[in-house]
């Protein structure tokens, strides 16, 4: 009786610890799912972030190509090159509001709600705020 009883009981306990141990491998496989990703993904978001930041940095450096844009460094004592490399040099979060900001004042001024006056003011200002950002990273 001893022994049936000892039987069951072991049984009893590997069915249990096969049950949970079943359990715990399809949890795994589960969380696997949940959390792995792929290097095809990856490649797709680096991809993505490559390409906002180079849109971005064309923004900005769009706002600065012009010729009155250069003179107006020029004329303020700032070497383009040092305002080009410096936004080589932005985080790609405030390199992100700079661009949003240069597009806005693009627009504005293509469209004639800005005068050449606010115009360069506005790139100076942005030249101080890329150069204290650069200076601060």
């Amino acid at each position: 009786m001893k022994v049936r009883h000892t039987m069951l009981v072991c049984t009893t306990l590997l069915a249990a610890t096969l049950a949970f141990a079943g359990s715990l491998a399809a949890l795994g496989q589960q969380q696997g799912k949940d959390h792995a990703v792929s290097s095809g993904q990856l490649r797709t978001d680096v991809q993505k972030a490559a390409g906002a930041r180079q849109a971005n940095e064309a923004a900005v450096r769009g706002l600065f190509a012009s010729e009155a844009a250069k003179e107006t460094l020029k004329s303020a004592g700032i070497d383009y090159q040092k305002v080009d490399q410096a936004i080589g040099q932005a985080s790609d979060e405030d390199l992100a509001r700079l661009a949003q900001r240069s597009t806005e004042v693009h627009k504005d001024f293509a469209a004639g709600r800005l005068a050449d006056r606010d115009l360069l003011i506005i790139l100076l200002v942005a030249v101080a705020l890329i150069l204290i950002i650069v200076a601060v990273h």
